[in-house]
C-alpha cells in the first residue's frame, strides 16, 4: 500500500497556480520587454536617509548595492543577489545569498516596485519574469518590476524536505483517511514531514519565517535606493506586505496587496473560510456550466453537479485512473480540480479534465495537479513552493489538532464544504511536524503612521475570501479597500477595467481611491 502523507496546512494561503496552469497547458512567455533594452535605474549612489540601517549592526548590510547583470535566460532582464543575516538577533553572523530579479521600466520610471506572488513558498523572480502575464503596461512602462525569492524558497537557500519520489507519493496520498491503517500511515507521514525538513535544510530552517522576510524586504529597498517601498503583493504576498507596514510604517510607499489576508485569524477559522471559499468557486463554476449549455455534462442543477464531482472524487479513491505512466490517485484529483478555479480563464480546463475522469482517463487532471505544485513532465520539480509552503506557514504558527481530535471537526467542516470539507478538517493536523522554533514574536499588525494601503478583495475568490479583505483594510491604520465583483483568486489584471484603473492610478500616480470602492 502507497504510503499515505498529510496535506500539510491544506492550501495554506494558495500558490501562483494560475500562473503555472497557463504555462502547463502551452502558453507561452510573453515578451515583457521591448526590443531595445530600457534605459536602466539609477546607478548613483543613494541618499544617506535611504540607507540608514535601523540598527548600527546591520549597516553594512544596508549600505550594499545590487550587481545588476543580465540574466542568461532573457538579456532583457536583470539578475543579482542580496545578502541578508539568517538570524537578525545576530546580524554580524552567517548569511544566506537572495535571488533576485528585474525587468526594467520600458518607459519614463517612475522607480522599483517590489513584487511578491505568495504561497508562501512562490519564488517571486518567476513572478516578476512572467511580468506581462500580471502586470499591465502603465505599470511595466513606470516601474522596474523586481522580485525576490524570499528566504528558504526558489533558490534563495531553499529549504529541502522530501526526494521527488517521497513528494509524489505525499501529493498522491489520500488526504481523507478513514481506515485505521490509513490513520496511521497518515500520522507517520505528518510527524516524519518536519523531521526530514530539519535533516535535509540548513540553519536557515529555522528562520523562515514571515517577520524575517518582510526585515530582508527593507534591506532590499535600501539596496534599490528607494526612500519608501513601493509593492505588489498577492495572496500571502498580503500578509508579507502587512508585516513590513508593521515593522517598517514610515518606509511604506504605494502599496497595493492584492487578495488579501486576514493576519488576525487563528488557524481553524482560517481553514473554514478556505473551506467555504473553494466550494463558492466550485459552485459557481458548476452554475457557469449550466449557463453556458443546455446540457452541461455534471447535471441539470449545481447540486446535482457538485454530486457528480463528489462521486468522482469517491471513485477515483476506491480505483485510480491511468495517466500515462502514472495513475490519478485521489490526492492528485484533489490538486487538480482546485487549481483552475483559482481563474476563471481555465474553467474549461476543469471542464475538459473531469469529463475525461468521469471516462476513466486521468491524464488531464493529473496535468492540472502537476502544474500546482509545480511539478515539470520530467518528474523533478521547478522550485521547492511545496515544501517551502510548510515550513514558513509552520513557523509562522505551529497551531495543530491531535490526529484523534480530527472526527470531531468534521461537522463544521462539512457545512462550510460538503465536498472538500474533510480534506481541510485533515489538514489542521500539518503542523504536528514541525521540528523547529520560531526565535520571533508574533506582531499585532497596524501599521499605524503608514501610507495609505490600498487592499484589493474578489467577491467569489477561493483562496482569499472577501471577508479577509475587508478585515484587513480594516485592521490597518491607513488601509484602503477596493471590492471586485468576481470569480477567481485575486482582483487586478483580471478583466476589470474599473480595478485596473484604480490600481494604475494609484501606483502611477498616487491617486488613492475612496475607501470602499466596488467594481
Amino acid at each position: 500500500m502507497k504510503k499515505v502523507f498529510a496535506l500539510v496546512v491544506v492550501l495554506a494561503l494558495a500558490l501562483t497556480a494560475f500562473v503555472a496552469v497557463g504555462l502547463a497547458v502551452g502558453g507561452s512567455t510573453p515578451d515583457a520587454t521591448p526590443s531595445a533594452r530600457p534605459t536602466p535605474s539609477p546607478t548613483t549612489p543613494p541618499p544617506a536617509t535611504v540607507t540608514e540601517a535601523p540598527e548600527p549592526d546591520l549597516a553594512d548590510l544596508y549600505s550594499q548595492r545590487i550587481d545588476w547583470q543580465p540574466c542568461e535566460s532573457n538579456a532583457d532582464q536583470d539578475c543579482g543577489t542580496l545578502t541578508v543575516p539568517i538570524d537578525y538577533a545576530d546580524p554580524q553572523g552567517q548569511t544566506i545569498e537572495l535571488n533576485l530579479l528585474r525587468v526594467p521600466a520600458s518607459g519614463e520610471r517612475v522607480g522599483s516596485m517590489v513584487v511578491n506572488p505568495g504561497g508562501p513558498g512562490a519564488p517571486g523572480t518567476t513572478y516578476a519574469s512572467l511580468g506581462a502575464r500580471v502586470f499591465r503596461e502603465p505599470l511595466l512602462q513606470a516601474y522596474d518590476v523586481v522580485g525576490f525569492d524570499p528566504r528558504g524558497t526558489g533558490r534563495s537557500d531553499p529549504v529541502d524536505c522530501l526526494s521527488d519520489e517521497r513528494l509524489d507519493a505525499y501529493l498522491a496520498g489520500d488526504p481523507t483517511p478513514d481506515t485505521p491503517e490509513e490513520v496511521a500511515d497518515y500520522r507517520e507521514g505528518v510527524l516524519s514531514y518536519g523531521e526530514e525538513c530539519v535533516a535535509n535544510s540548513d540553519a536557515l530552517i529555522g528562520h523562515v519565517t514571515t517577520i524575517e522576510a518582510a526585515r530582508d524586504m527593507d534591506v532590499l529597498r535600501a539596496a534599490l535606493g528607494e526612500e519608501q517601498l513601493t509593492y505588489f503583493g498577492a495572496s500571502y504576498g498580503t500578509k508579507l506586505g502587512a508585516t513590513y507596514a508593521e515593522l517598517f510604517p514610515d518606509r511604506v510607499g504605494r502599496f497595493v496587496l492584492d487578495g488579501a489576508v486576514d493576519v488576525s485569524l487563528d488557524a481553524k477559522s482560517a481553514a473554514l473560510d478556505q473551506a467555504a471559499g473553494f466550494e463558492t468557486a466550485l459552485r459557481a463554476y458548476v452554475q457557469n456550466c449550466l449557463d453556458s449549455t443546455d446540457n452541461c455534462f455534471l447535471g441539470d442543477t449545481v447540486d446535482e453537479g457538485l454530486t457528480t464531482i463528489s462521486d468522482l472524487l469517491d471513485s477515483i479513491e476506491e480505483k485510480p485512473l491511468p495517466a500515462g505512466d502514472r495513475e490519478l490517485t485521489v490526492g492528485n484529483a484533489f490538486y487538480g480540480i482546485i487549481a483552475p478555479l483559482y481563474n476563471r480563464d481555465y474553467w474549461f480546463l476543469l471542464s475538459t479534465a473531469l469529463g475525461s475522469a468521469m471516462d476513466g482517463k486521468g491524464s488531464a487532471l493529473m496535468q492540472l495537479a502537476d502544474a500546482y505544485a509545480s511539478r515539470t513532465s520530467s518528474g523533478s520539480y521547478s522550485d521547492n513552493s511545496i515544501e517551502a509552503n510548510y515550513a514558513i506557514n509552520c513557523l509562522d504558527d505551529p497551531t495543530s489538532v491531535p490526529f484523534a481530535k480530527v472526527p470531531s471537526l468534521f461537522g463544521e467542516f462539512e457545512q462550510a464544504s460538503p465536498t472538500f470539507g474533510d480534506v481541510f478538517a485533515w489538514g489542521m493536523t500539518g503542523c504536528r511536524g514541525v521540528a523547529v522554533t520560531s526565535s520571533e514574536e508574533p506582531l499585532d499588525i497596524r501599521g499605524e503612521g503608514a501610507a495609505p494601503i490600498l487592499v484589493l478583495g474578489t467577491t467569489r475568490d477561493p483562496a482569499t475570501p472577501m471577508k479577509w479583505a475587508e478585515a484587513l483594510s480594516a485592521q490597518l491604520d491607513s488601509g484602503v479597500l477596493v471590492k471586485r465583483d468576481g470569480d477567481g483568486h485575486t482582483a487586478y489584471n483580471a478583466g476589470n477595467d474599473c480595478i485596473n484603473a484604480v490600481v494604475e492610478d494609484y501606483l502611477v500616480d498616487g491617486t488613492v481611491p475612496d475607501a470602499g470602492t466596488t467594481c
